[in-house]
């Protein structure tokens, strides 16, 4: 296996990989930490780098269904948490193509 190439996002405050410390996104692209997964507290970022994505699935949330990717770090591949990509109720569309990362 070749090396892996990492993407570095610019910022103050970096939010990073728990298990590897592989930076993943930086505070201006927070766009909420008003979640909740099944593992407790999450947060929704407008644009995240630095990670591996599985196959579109369906999942049934408190928020509806909606279509889904699971994502990990690229580095370690340890799961991180998922990427919306299509929400059924309007009300819930602002989180397509966002990713929610597990805290």
């Amino acid at each position: 296996m070749g090396k892996i190439f990492l993407d570095h996002p610019d910022g103050a405050r970096l939010f990073s990989c728990a298990n590897c410390k592989a930076a993943l996104t930086n505070r201006s692209e927070l766009i909420s930490t008003r979640f909740t997964g099944a593992t407790g507290r999450a947060y929704l970022f407008n644009k995240v780098v630095n990670l591996r994505y599985s196959e579109v699935h369906e999942r049934f949330m408190l928020t509806g269904r909606h279509l889904v990717r699971d994502v990990s770090c690229k580095n370690c591949n340890v799961r991180l948490g998922w990427i919306y990509e299509f929400a059924t109720e309007e009300a819930q569309r602002y989180k397509e193509g966002r990713d929610r990362k597990s805290g």
